[in-house]
């Protein structure tokens, strides 16, 4: 028999070719370099647009978005014009019933093809994979799992602090003196019968001249020790949410500070893998079986609290301890699989690369907006680097279990850019008349988000997301305007239009151009996608008040949050990476190539929507 063969592919999120280069030539990154004298490096397309669930499901499916139907992080509800997360759907029976879970990714995946050959995979954290793939072997779901509260992530604020407001996708708990204590309360799911929120009483005593703290409750057996700026480990929680029905949680506290007032931060109430309370892995248990071998981990589809950062809750330090937590718990589930799994598939990905250059890449460029009276420390400078080195360990450690039948695959879905202006589409829309607000409102605050002033009957075009516009359709949307017999016309002039967009303020580029739907998806859910895809030029992106519907009163605003780097621009602009072990055509390398490499190396049929081809030299994919 020939003997078998393996392929293992790791996933780092976002890695930039530029930073590689600089720092493979540098002797910074020795494992990569090894790698690619051993077999190849190159670069390789991303998806259009270029993000994270969009370009893994299409490493997933071999097809184009316009087959898995994925677009967006966002999706529009054509009944109500409200935003709606793209990548899960919740149905619920009854309100006696805990919703269901339903994955918006379609398309038949790599790992299903391999399942009808009789070949396992294991998976793990690749995003739209939640609920879990039904195939041969493990999976861990990845981005796309929610929090306990059914978000991506909802932290909380604790403080006794006076004039406490919520920030950005957190909420607040004012702590009670009682005596010389404080109380809080966590907070749960909602009970799906009364919609309330099922909450835990705590208890926190302060020392704050020892600078630590003791946290107690009625469901957590001991007390908790935290001290001020230091993660605590896993707190498990138990909710009830009726008589004989509970959901177990965990979370992670930073003691922020004690003086002049009481500072908590709690993480998003993850999942507990031993009990979650939808299913996160393939087979059930096998989450509980990860969890057994080096303690509970995060299980929300983004793991690192980005939103902390930049709401000011938590400092730079923070973020990169928290990111440094993220990585141990992959890197323990990496190197279990790796010492078990012998053939097949074994796929990983490591995310945070992606969320440290998010919010490290204003250390990078001193011009940018974000960086004007923001705290700033030398080490800082230095971040992305330092952990492209981690992610170069990671990889040295995987190459150690290589051997002659096993092709490695080291791959990133897109690469980084800089993001200094963001672009109000909607606000681009409404100075052109495709957009209209009701008598009497105005662009700006308020005009609110969620379209809340738009006036359906006199408005053909609106953008949600990260650079989607749909047009208001007669028979799609609600209250739809634009006949289809004019829709193709009518997005090809707004194509037309936006398309080389100047920035006055900057004298710059900031529309690279406007693609209709027709021509840049093909397949059996690209109706599903928006009329328009706005690709932009470095520096430039949507603005945060488009993605939600928001109508500025400004076409452009400077970013000045601490997510200060981003990728959503122009595709060409932002390519991610590939390293294989073998030699192969790095040529026109696509991220829809990679499925059908994966089942040509494995002797597997490849199917026939695969729309990619196999990268491999025919003589390195026949030696073993």
């Amino acid at each position: 028999m020939a003997p078998s063969r393996r392929v293992i592919v790791v996933g780092l999120d976002g890695l930039e070719p530029t930073i590689v280069d600089a720092l493979i030539e540098s002797g910074d990154l020795p494992n990569l370099a090894r790698l690619r004298d051993a077999g190849g490096y190159s670069r390789m397309a991303t998806t259009t647009p270029a993000q994270t669930p969009v370009a893994w499901s299409t490493f997933a499916t071999g097809v184009n978005p316009g087959g898995h139907g994925i677009f967006d992080f966002l999706r529009r509800d054509p009944a109500t014009y409200l935003p709606d997360l793209a990548l899960t759907r919740y149905e619920q029976r009854s309100a006696f019933l805990m919703p269901r879970a339903v994955n918006l990714r379609r398309g038949r995946t790599v790992w299903e093809a391999l399942s009808d050959a009789g070949i396992s995979s294991t998976v793990l954290r690749c995003p739209c994979t939640f609920p879990p793939d039904e195939s041969r072997g493990r999976m861990l779901s990845g981005m796309g799992v929610p929090d306990i509260r059914g978000g991506l992530g909802t932290s909380t604020f604790y403080s006794n602090a006076p004039d406490l407001a919520p920030r950005e996708s957190e909420q607040v708990v004012a702590l009670v003196r009682d005596g010389p204590a404080f109380t809080g309360r966590f907070i749960g799911p909602r009970n799906p019968r009364s919609r309330t929120d099922v909450t835990i009483p705590f208890r926190l005593e302060a020392d704050p001249v020892a600078g630590t703290g003791t946290l107690t409750t009625e469901v957590t057996p001991g007390a908790v020790r935290l001290e001020v700026g230091k993660w605590s480990d896993w707190v498990s929680l138990r909710f009830r949410v009726g008589l004989l029905t509970s959901v177990r949680g965990i979370v992670r506290l930073l003691l922020v500070r004690l003086t002049p007032h009481v500072e908590l931060y709690a993480s998003p109430v993850n999942f507990d893998p031993e009990s979650p309370m939808f299913p996160i892995s393939r087979p059930p248990e096998y989450a509980a079986e990860l969890a057994a071998i080096s303690g509970p981990f995060h299980t929300a589809g983004i793991a690192e609290d980005h939103t902390g950062l930049s709401n000011g809750r938590l400092d730079e330090d923070d973020f990169l301890a928290q990111c440094d937590l993220v990585m141990r718990e992959r890197e323990a589930m990496l190197r279990h699989e790796l010492d078990r799994q012998r053939e097949g598939l074994l796929f990983c990905l490591f995310d945070t690369p992606d969320r440290i250059q998010h919010m490290f890449w204003r250390f990078r460029d001193p011009s940018h907006p974000a960086n004007k009276d923001q705290p700033h420390r030398p080490e800082w400078d230095h971040a992305i680097e330092d952990h492209y080195r981690r992610c170069d360990a990671v990889v040295g450690e995987v190459m150690r279990s290589v051997d002659d039948r096993t092709l490695l695959i080291v791959a990133s879905d897109h690469g980084f850019t800089s993001f200094h202006r963001g672009v109000g589409l909607n606000a681009w829309l409404h100075r052109h008349g495709y957009l209209v607000l009701r008598d009497g409102a105005a662009p700006g605050p308020e005009a609110g988000e969620f379209f809340g002033e738009v006036d359906w009957g006199r408005t053909r075009a609106y953008a949600l997301g990260f650079g989607g516009i749909y047009l208001n359709l007669k028979g799609r949307e609600a209250a739809g305007v634009v006949d289809p017999g004019v829709a193709a016309s009518l997005a090809e002039e707004l194509a037309e239009r936006l398309t080389g967009l100047v920035d006055p303020e900057r004298g710059a580029t900031a529309v690279l151009a406007a693609k209709t739907r027709a021509s840049i998806y093909r397949g059996p859910f690209a109706n599903e996608s928006p009329d328009l895809v706005v690709e932009f030029c470095r520096g430039y992106r949507a603005s945060w008040t488009t993605a939600l519907g928001g109508i500025p009163a400004t076409l452009f605003e400077d970013n000045t949050r601490k997510w200060a780097g981003d990728h959503i621009v122009a595709p060409e602009l932002v390519p991610g990476v590939l390293f294989m072990n073998r030699e192969f055509s790095g040529a026109d390398a696509r991220m829809v190539d990679l499925a059908p490499t994966i089942l040509r190396f494995l002797g597997t049929p490849v199917p026939a929507e695969y729309e990619g081809r196999s990268l491999l030299n025919p003589a390195a994919a026949a030696t073993v």
